[in-house]
């Protein structure tokens, strides 16, 4: 881990909240947050506001449950500078690092994103290993902290938070 003094970021995870089920015809990036869903979306706003998790920048899901996992997040926080990121949908762990590398001169970075590259990214970046992954439910953040200057690899951070609603 880095040494005293390093300066540090942090990369917050966030998984999309449960999502309705494709309807007839319906592609699967389309489909939209359930009741439930948008309830642990809001949920998550309000613990990565009451633990001081408030990113410089949010890069989220081109998915339609995804940006509504966003939206309810934000009306909690408030208002932060957003992009949506076509990458991440259907995203290896590899694809997740390439994305949050792009983001690294911030302090603070959340992705929204999707199973199993969220969880496989966390257990790859956390412990080297991303057969390793202990699950990130529907609406789970991981926060995870590392050198300002070092690339996302494995191994290279620490999971410092897990919360799921």
């Amino acid at each position: 881990m880095a040494q005293e003094g390093n300066l540090m970021r942090e990369l917050i995870l966030l998984r999309h909240a449960h999502a309705e089920a494709a309807a007839a015809g319906q592609d699967d990036i389309d489909r939209p947050l359930s009741r439930q869903g948008q309830a642990e979306a809001e949920a998550a706003g309000k613990w990565l506001k009451a633990n001081g998790y408030l990113p410089d920048r949010v890069v989220c899901s081109s998915a339609r449950r995804a940006r509504e996992t966003l939206e309810q997040v934000l009306s909690v926080i408030g208002y932060i500078e957003q992009r949506q990121e076509p990458r991440i949908y259907e995203a290896t762990p590899g694809d997740l690092m390439s994305v949050a590398d792009e983001h690294k001169e911030l302090s603070r970075v959340l992705l929204v994103g999707h199973n199993p590259g969220l969880e496989q990214l966390v257990a790859l970046i956390s412990s080297g290993q991303s057969g390793d992954f202990r699950g990130m439910p529907a609406g789970g953040v991981a926060v995870l902290k590392l050198s300002a200057d070092a690339d996302l690899e494995p191994g290279v951070a620490e999971l410092v938070a897990f919360w799921w609603p």
